[in-house]
């Protein structure tokens, strides 16, 4: 077992430190644009979620290269990875034709928060500048898959952590102005993302090109068009990737626009609460990639019970410190919300559903590294509709009658914010339960298959 939560966190620190860098960001913004004004920090909360849940169902898709590229590295077929990439690339330009066109124009979306104009006015304008950053944040996220499936997830976090250190200064330009530049607010800081978001991309491409590492895949050794058969199989697998990642965002990115309707006070208290949820999120995320590696790796060498054992460790190691995290998190609860805003109001409604979050991150933990796990199996459709009777059905559905009273049965103290945040919790619980069932019955099918080809004849 040690040895197994060892090659875990070997692998696992160096993707954690990553998206630490990364959900940095969104710290950032979200504590230097709580400082300049209560409206743009509600923009940024409504903003944020409606790209979140752009950003994660496209490049959900493109996380499919992860676990092919993860079986053929394990069985040994390096050719095969430079061409999957190859054919990611073509999916990256479909992808952000898309992506773009939702993000410039977000009105259906905003529709649905009946937002006053004044915060309307100002999401738009942080979605629309957004929306040029995305085609690299796609490829990036090829280049942030090849490395994590092939063990080298420091590549990734190199370049992340460096990205951090130039996303402070520039926020401070662009939103609160300086050198002759006027300031703007939140869209100051989308501006600040969208540049480091090129830089990292054309990094990266530069990257695979330099590196001794990803020599034997030749990936740029010759151009070649669109080869529909890989194309299906990774969209294939892609879609319901993408769609169970847009499932899990949006019923966040639902309750933000609905939660919009009870007032920017509720909306921001939301966002601060959603914010230190996404940073304990990292951690399971982080154990989640890894042990997805591992397991991959481990079935494309046929080593189906070591698939298992690592699995398994990784489910557990990824509960337990989330537990532990909790356990943190309800003892300084205050201290941190007035990290982000002086605002007392803002403190007032914050404080209830960072509560709940304590709760809410043990069943997170467990349905998102469960999740990964299924993932290095090449398995994605049952897990998509487990989170969609779940997180929607139970989630975003139980969460709106809850939160709006609509049977008059609320009680107080749940109804507004905490009663979606309630449905929520209790909707990771049955996602959670429901994917480690499902990942038991997977694993014990290829464990059977193992014993069958073992067995003399």
């Amino acid at each position: 077992m040690f040895s197994d939560i060892r090659k875990i966190i070997a692998m696992a620190w160096p993707v954690l430190i990553g998206q630490l860098a990364i959900i940095a960001f969104t710290v950032i913004d979200t504590a230097m644009v709580g400082r300049f004004s209560a409206l743009d920090l509600a923009a940024l909360g409504l903003g944020s979620s409606i790209y979140v849940s752009v950003y994660i169902g496209l490049t959900g898709i493109l996380t499919a290269l992860q676990p092919i590229t993860a079986q053929l590295y394990g069985a040994r077929r390096y050719q095969e990875i430079g061409e999957e990439v190859r054919q990611s690339f073509w999916l990256v330009l479909g992808l952000m034709t898309l992506g773009c066109v939702i993000l410039y124009f977000p009105g259906p979306l905003l529709d649905i928060a009946r937002a006053p104009d004044a915060l309307r006015e100002r999401t738009e304008a942080y979605l629309r500048i957004l929306s040029f950053g995305l085609p690299a944040s796609l490829v990036f996220r090829v280049y942030s898959s090849i490395t994590n499936a092939i063990g080298r997830p420091r590549l990734v976090m190199i370049l992340q952590i460096a990205a951090l250190l130039i996303k402070f200064p520039l926020n401070t330009l662009l939103i609160f102005g300086g050198l002759g530049i006027p300031a703007l607010g939140g869209p100051g800081c989308a501006l600040a993302t969208i540049a480091i978001n090129w830089v990292l991309a054309l990094v990266g491409l530069t990257l695979l090109t330099r590196l001794t590492v990803f020599q034997p895949f030749a990936i740029f050794s010759h151009f070649c068009w669109p080869v529909w058969q890989r194309q299906a199989a990774q969209l294939k697998l892609g879609i319901p990737l993408g769609l169970s990642y847009l499932i899990e965002v949006t019923s966040y990115t639902f309750m933000a626009l609905f939660i919009a309707r009870f007032g920017t006070t509720t909306l921001a208290g939301h966002q601060i609460t959603g914010n230190i949820g996404a940073v304990l999120y990292m951690t399971p995320l982080s154990i989640g990639v890894a042990v997805s590696t591992l397991v991959a790796q481990a079935l494309g060498a046929q080593r189906y019970d070591t698939a298992h054992t690592l699995a398994r460790h990784g489910i557990m190691l990824a509960c337990g410190l989330a537990s532990f995290y909790g356990v943190i998190v309800l003892v300084l609860r205050p201290w941190i919300i007035a990290a982000y805003t002086p605002n007392a109001q803002v403190v007032a409604a914050a404080m209830p559903l960072v509560a709940l979050v304590v709760f809410y991150h043990v069943f997170d933990a467990l349905q998102v590294s469960t999740a990964f796990v299924l993932r290095a199996y090449k398995v994605a459709v049952v897990p998509t509709v487990i989170y969609a009777v779940a997180l929607w059905g139970v989630g975003l559905g139980g969460g709106y009658v809850l939160g709006f009273n609509l049977t008059g049965l609320t009680p107080a103290w749940l109804a507004g914010a905490p009663g979606f945040w309630v449905a929520n919790l209790l909707s990771l619980a049955i996602a959670g339960i429901g994917l480690l069932l499902y990942w038991r019955s997977v694993s014990a099918r290829y464990q059977q298959d193992q014993q069958s080809m073992s067995a003399p004849a």
